[in-house]
This record gives structure tokens, sequence and C-alpha cells, in this order.
């Protein structure tokens, strides 16, 4: 701003201006409202003002207190200020003292928040300006590059020009997994030095869809990163000893995307890093069966966040929340984990038990600050597993008063005023019966999931996962193996194939292939965790509820809801 208009510019960090010495701070804020004004047009741009303007009602120190005094006697003093302006940063607007936040000292407030898709995409050609990018050639982007560029020549460019052009996009149509690039060296130089460009964008779209929730400086530091990969790639052919570098090794050079896949993994959101937030390693190759559970999750979860502009065009708005239940190990935390990795969300693991608090109001302060960051990266996942541990019914118990406290949290986080544009609440529990009603109707969590314990297909797909790392003898049959663990869930399974493991090692560490009877050993340790009368408590809440969506549904029927 202060280059734009030709003014002077002052910075003030906040906590450098701060001294022991009694009257010095005050005087160097003095000194520097002086200067500015004798040099005005100025601009006195105050980096961390919360450092040296805190709330008065929450220091202890005299010289915090007379540090905000001065500040506001010479924002809106008796002294005319001139044509200075004060710009103020903080990232917590909180903690600043309330009389600096009204009209006459900062009239107004800026929020910069997260950039979205389009910002981040701008940020990144911003960054990957002056740096040699190698164009990725993926088949649809090009086809994609080379339509857009055909449209454009179409108005200037000769007959003979716009057929060459058809005839390649019509090859590159037909080729299977032969190499895209061979081909555009048919290509006019002119149309290959804008397919490039073009190619290069498509590069930093992907990018900056799988930054989210990553500001100005988390892309700054991937785009450093990557070229710092690139660069190691290139050591071995470089003279440490030479100070100057063979100008042929320089233009050989090249970031490619593969780099930037490497940076990403790891450069994780600065907004973040004081919670929990991963997309994990999971895919649902890694999730054996339970095919009807990963649809209904899919549909639930993965539409809303890969396609929002569908739901938009028909104006209906994606789920809020997602309830996984079932009994212990059938691998709901797996699939939560699986489609936070297959939709490119952000996901924030929230442990139930983790977020009460003995003191006072700080549980709830928690589950504030959780959504609070969703909301900045989203799209986001926020994940609460064992959610019985904060979400138990209220009213049953006076002694559970920070539960209840945390569950009108939930609610109104889930449910309130502020949109939760592009977050999505899921919560997994083997105690359904215990939660407050209020969570589970529409609107809040609006769809239950029940994960039942695999039948033989979904064991059989199990068993194939946990052992695809296995050297396996010829007499091992994972059919029957699927046939014998009626009743046995994900968990019970892997703990089967690891004791195998486990059993042939203690007969012989050096062991080649894992034998049939080492699993059948094992299947006489590991027990099913899952019985009769679990099934039937999960049944009948399964029917509760079901008995209450009807009850309901009649309800705004008949004009009663």
């Amino acid at each position: 701003v202060a280059n734009e208009i030709g003014a002077s510019f002052y910075t003030i960090n906040g906590p450098e201006i701060m001294s022991k010495f009694y009257g010095e701070s005050e005087q160097r804020l003095r000194e520097i409202f002086e200067e500015a004004k004798e040099n005005s047009p100025s601009i006195i741009f105050i980096d961390e003002i919360d450092a040296v303007a805190p709330r008065r009602d929450e220091v202890t120190g005299e010289v915090e207190r007379r540090v905000v005094a001065q500040l506001l006697t010479l924002m809106d003093g008796l002294e005319e200020r001139g044509q200075v302006v004060v710009i103020g940063a903080t990232n917590r607007i909180d903690a600043v003292d309330p009389a600096l936040r009204r009209p006459g000292r900062f009239d107004r407030e800026i929020e910069i928040g997260v950039p979205d898709r389009e910002g981040r995409f701008e940020i990144l050609q911003v960054h990957t300006r002056n740096m040699p990018l190698e164009p990725e050639y993926a088949k649809e982007h090009v086809i994609e590059s080379m339509k857009k560029i055909r449209r454009v020549l179409s108005e200037e460019s000769e007959e003979k020009d716009l057929k060459t052009i058809d005839l390649i996009i019509r090859k590159i149509e037909n080729t299977e997994n032969g190499n895209v690039k061979d081909i555009l060296d048919e290509l006019p130089h002119e149309v290959t030095v804008e397919l490039e460009r073009e190619v290069v964008k498509h590069m930093l779209r992907t990018i900056a869809e799988q930054t989210h929730g990553f500001v100005g400086a988390d892309i700054e530091s991937l785009c450093k990163e990557a070229a710092m990969k690139a660069l190691r790639r290139y050591l071995p052919h470089i003279d440490l000893n030479s100070d100057e570098l063979p100008a042929e090794l320089l233009d050989s050079i090249k970031v490619t995307m593969e780099d930037f896949r490497e940076a990403l993994k790891g450069i994780e959101p600065s907004a973040l890093r004081e919670v929990l937030v991963e997309i994990p390693m999971v895919t649902w190759s890694d999730v054996g069966g339970l095919d009807d559970v990963k649809r209904e999750v899919v549909e639930a979860v993965e539409w809303p966040l890969l396609y929002p502009e569908k739901f938009r065009k028909f104006g209906i708005k994606p789920l809020r929340g997602i309830l996984l239940y079932g009994p212990p190990g059938t691998g709901k935390t797996l699939i939560a984990k699986a489609v936070a990795n297959e939709s490119q969300a952000n996901f924030i693991t929230v442990k139930g038990s983790e977020l009460l608090s003995k003191w006072l109001g700080e549980s709830e302060k928690a589950v504030r600050k959780i959504f609070r960051k969703a909301r900045q990266v989203a799209p986001c996942i926020i994940f609460f597993d064992e959610i019985d541990a904060i979400a138990q019914m209220r009213g049953i118990d006076e002694g559970s008063r920070a539960v209840e406290r945390v569950v009108n949290q939930l609610l109104t986080e889930i449910d309130g005023l502020e949109e939760l544009e592009g977050v999505l609440v899921v919560g997994a529990t083997n105690r359904p019966d215990i939660l407050d009603p209020a969570l589970l109707r529409p609107g809040r969590f609006d769809r239950l999931v029940f994960v039942r314990p695999p039948d033989k297909r979904s064991r059989l797909a199990i068993f194939r996962i946990h052992t695809r790392g296995m050297a396996l003898a010829e007499d091992v049959d994972l059919d029957e193996l699927a046939d014998l663990t009626e009743g046995y869930v994900g968990a019970d399974i892997e703990a089967v194939c690891r004791e195998a493991v486990m059993l042939a090692f203690r007969e012989n560490i050096d062991v080649e292939k894992i034998e049939m009877r080492h699993f059948m050993d094992a299947l006489k340790k590991i027990r099913a965790s899952t019985d009769e009368s679990m099934l039937s408590f999960y049944g009948r809440f399964e029917e509760r509820i079901r008995t209450e969506s009807a009850k309901v549904s009649a309800k705004t029927f008949l004009g009663y809801g």
C-alpha cells in the first residue's frame, strides 16, 4: 500500500518495542508517530499489535497498561494526527484492548482469511513465476488444453494449422498408455509454447486443490521445498568446489510435479499445527468388505466435498454429520480415515475423553476451537472417536454437568447460526444407546450407519488385506479361514494374522512361509469379539431409531411437528 501511494512506511514490531525501563516503551511510540507526522503522508504498521495493546483487564503488568494508554492518546488525542494512517495486524483479535477497536482509532477491521482454491492458485502462480517448471503431460490435461488453444486460434490461424491440431487431438484421444509427449513434437512451435503454459496452469490448479487450509506462507514454503527436492536430484552432477555452475546444467534443472507431491508430504497448514490434522494414508482398498457401509459413507461424505456444485444446482444442503456405530473392531475409524483420504479433505481427529477438562469452560472452548480451525481449512472432516465419552444423554446424572455443557456446545456448533460450509462431522461409537437424542436427529447426525460384523465375503477380503505382505504356504486356504471366523470383526482377523506369524517365529525365527496350521493355532487363541447378545443389542437400537424417525415423520405430515 505504501509503495503504491508513495507514502513513508514505518514498522513497529509489537514484542520489540516493549522495554523493562520505565517510560521507554511509550517514548519509542511517540518518536515513531512524530517522525511519521514530519514525513507525511505516512503509514505506521504495527505487527503483532496484541503484544503492544493487550486487554487491560487481563494484564497484570503496569508497562502494558501505560503503552495502551499512550497508543490511545497518539491515535485519538488532542493533537491532529495529519496524513498518518495506522495499520495493525494480529492473529489474536480478541486479545486486543477493546478501546482500540472503535471508530476514531481502528475504524475498520478486515479479516484476511484462508485463501480458497482460486486464491491458492494465484499465490502458486506468484511463487512459481521465476521457477523452471517441467510440464506434466497428463493425457486429460493435454486434451483439454489443446481444445482451448484450438478455440483461441480458430479466428486467426490458417486452416492447415487447425487441421494439424485436430489430428493431434485425435491421436492423443486414441492413445492408451503411450507417450503423449512424442505426439506433441508434431505441433507448430508457437502452439507448443502455449500448450506448455496451459499444462503448467493445470499442474498448479491440481496443487491448489490438494492444499486445503494452506495460507500464503505455507504455499511459499511448499514451493521452496519442491525446488530443494529438485536441486537434491541434481546434486551428484554439481561440483561443490566450483564457484559457478555450467550453463547447460542450470538449463536442465526443472521442478517437476513429483517434487511438489513429495514436498506436500512434509508440509501441513500452519493454522492447524496446534490440532491433530492429517490426510490419512488409508484408501478404500485397505477396508475389507463392508460394501453397503462404504456406499453410504461415500454418498454422505465424499459427494458433498467433491461435487458441491451439484448439490447447489438442485438446491439441497449436504449432510452435516454422520454417525458410525457398531461393535468394537469393525473398522469404524478405518472407514473415516479412508473417506478423508479419498475426498482429499483435511482430517481432524478428536478423542472424546481428551476434550474433557476439570476447569470450567475449557471443554467447551476446546470444541469451539476445533470447529473454528475446521472452518478455516475447509473442506474438512472432524472425526470424533468414542463420541459417547462427550455426548452422553443429558439429565441422567447430576454429576455430569461438564459433559452436558460439551453436548450443548456440540449442538450449537453443528446446527447453530454459523454455517458449517465444507465441514462434515463424523462420529464413531460402540454405545449409541447413551448418546443424547438431540444429536441423533436430522440436522445434526443426519445419517446413522450401522457397521456390522463382516459377512463371509468381507472376512475373506479382510484376510487378503492382512496377508498381502506375507509369504503363505500352498496349504493356506483363506476361504476356509473366512468360514471358520464367523463372528470375528476386522480387528480380530488382523490379530489372527499377526498371531499366526508370531507362532511361526516361535518355531523358527528364520521361517520362510506361514502355514495353515499356524492360522489354526492362532484361531484357538483369538476368539470372536461379537456374540448373539451383542448383535441383538444393536438390532434393538436400530429398531428404536427407525420407530422414532417414523413417529417424527408422521407428526410432521399431520401438521403437529
